[in-house]
């Protein structure tokens, strides 16, 4: 699919712009930080979170991690952990375990570039990503296909234009066409410029972190001290389970938290493959890896902003493959979001499933996955749009498919007023005995904002929807997302910023980038 063209801005007044007229049939809600009111579902009983969470505080203190990276290791031997003669093996006493999660804020704000686009975390905020880390991507015209710059821009153009996307958590797709040594240069430079919303940085270097944060202070438009005082930018930090963590990973734990960035601590246990088979077993090893990475911040920095990152499910006991969306998924995403909660850290999860299309089960897995994330009380949800095969792909119509989810899901949260004129009594007058609403004059001031409003769920009768070409939802999603990328325009951006930014990249090119090996 061909890149459209860039359009430039020409006014900070977006009031009445063609994507404004010529999106008008593409239903939105509008911009706004999210507010779950239900309280969370609480899986499991005080005890047995007790039991998970003792548990776990064995795994640290009898068994330990393997770590790879000697400057943590010094770190964590000063703070009273027991560090092994090679630096390789660290096991934490549960006291400073304990000590150090106090120091953990419980809340904190992404700054975006758009301060109308900063990002609470934590609380009942409910902050949702678009898909991230994919090496594929797709749409029904061009099908699969490796992932490229092309693509990575229009995914940026999606999450920028639609108003359910918080924020970034990542790189939608893996432009992979772009040398690695350069790549993270030129994606920052593309959502700082074609996004004012909070982006992502992966902790593959030391070099690609510092130069993340400097070009996002740059966006910013903000003083060393200042970013170093507003968490803008975030990264998720992956320990390689079981209990290992590699020095990447670990020296962005030391990067990210010395600059008060915030990082999302997430081990990957997949319960019979990578963790025990039973969701107990696996939940314990989980809540180890994530405390020894909160820890670890803690010692780098008291106070740094942390998220604690549940992604526990199963595999396919078959053929190994991992599976998501699942009802292991979700009752580990319930649970999950308890040990957050008793931890008193904000809690990341996600909405993914395991499906190789934009199908029936591509919905309902992550669906399941979506609803165990809210309802395990989860304020930052990554992967809540465009997910397909397991994270292999990145899908243009599954994007706008999950958008519809979460805009009802937003909808849902929002509450039921029951007042004298909700009551509608005079309606109930009007209509009498066997009549109906469609012409009370309450019903007549109401209609066109009465219910929520679709983008894609087509509500016709059979036959109408026959004459309009017989569109499933998947066509639908079709057609939304290339009217979005039509009608697209570059946010507002002060040209200095800019020219700051593209000169930053192009010293960081004639210096070479970023190492590529670690």
């Amino acid at each position: 699919m061909a890149e459209p063209t860039r359009v430039r801005r020409r006014s900070n007044n977006r009031g009445g712009s063609r994507a404004q007229r010529a999106s008008a049939n593409i239903k939105q809600l509008p911009w706004r930080n999210l507010e779950n009111p239900f309280p969370p579902i609480d899986i499991l009983t005080a005890d047995q979170i007790e039991d998970i969470h003792n548990a776990s505080l064995t795994i640290l203190e009898d068994i330990g991690l393997e770590i790879l990276s000697d400057e943590a290791a010094d770190l964590m031997k000063e703070h009273g952990a027991d560090i092994s003669s090679d630096k390789r093996h660290v096991k934490f006493d549960r006291n400073l375990i304990a000590e150090k999660l106090k120091l953990a804020p419980s809340e904190f704000t992404l700054h975006a570039r758009n301060p109308a686009h900063n990002v609470h975390i934590g609380g009942k905020s409910v902050a949702f990503c678009s898909v991230s880390s994919a090496p594929n991507s797709s749409d029904v015209d061009g099908g699969r296909r490796p992932g490229n710059q092309v693509d990575f821009r229009n995914f940026l153009r999606l999450g920028q234009s639609l108003n359910i996307i918080h924020l970034f958590g990542g790189y939608p797709v893996e432009p992979i066409d772009i040398h690695p040594s350069i790549r993270h240069l030129e994606c920052s430079y593309d959502f700082s410029v074609m996004s004012d919303k909070v982006f992502y940085t992966y902790a593959l270097g030391r070099e690609r972190l510092a130069d993340d944060i400097e070009m996002t202070r740059i966006a910013r438009g903000v003083s060393h001290e200042q970013i170093d005082q507003q968490p803008s930018i975030y990264s998720t930090i992956n320990s390689n389970s079981p209990l290992k963590f590699d020095g990447p990973m670990l020296n962005g734990i030391l990067d990210m938290a010395r600059r008060n960035q915030a990082i999302i601590l997430t081990p990957f246990t997949l319960a019979g493959a990578m963790a025990p088979v039973t969701l107990a077993g696996a939940l314990a090893q989980q809540n180890a890896e994530a405390l020894a990475g909160i820890a670890l911040a803690q010692m780098a920095r008291p106070g740094a902003p942390v998220v604690y990152g549940g992604f526990t499910s199963n595999v396919d006991m078959r053929s190994g493959a991992p599976a998501f969306g699942t009802p292991e998924y979700t009752k580990a995403a319930f649970a999950s979001g308890q040990l957050a909660r008793r931890h008193n850290v904000p809690y990341r999860s996600s909405a993914v499933n395991a499906s190789n299309a934009a199908d029936a089960q591509s919905a309902y897995e992550t669906e399941m996955a979506l609803w165990g994330a809210v309802m395990g009380g989860s304020q930052l949800i990554k992967h809540a749009a465009g997910w397909l095969e397991g994270g292999l792909c990145a899908s243009f119509e599954k994007l706008i498919l999950d958008v519809e989810m979460l805009q009802m899901m937003a909808e849902t949260f929002a509450p039921i007023e029951v007042n004298d004129d909700t009551l509608g009594l005079d309606s109930i007058r009007e209509a009498g005995p066997g009549g109906h609403f469609f012409g009370t004059a309450h019903t007549q001031e109401r209609y066109e904002t009465a219910f929520y409003a679709p983008m894609v769920s087509d509500w016709q009768n059979f036959e109408s929807w026959q004459n309009a070409g017989s569109l499933s939802a998947t066509a639908r999603a079709n057609t939304i997302f290339k009217q979005l990328l039509k009608d697209y325009e570059e946010p507002a951006i002060d040209e200095a910023i800019k020219e700051e930014l593209a000169a930053y990249v192009a010293k960081r090119k004639e210096e070479g980038g970023a190492p590529t090996d670690f």
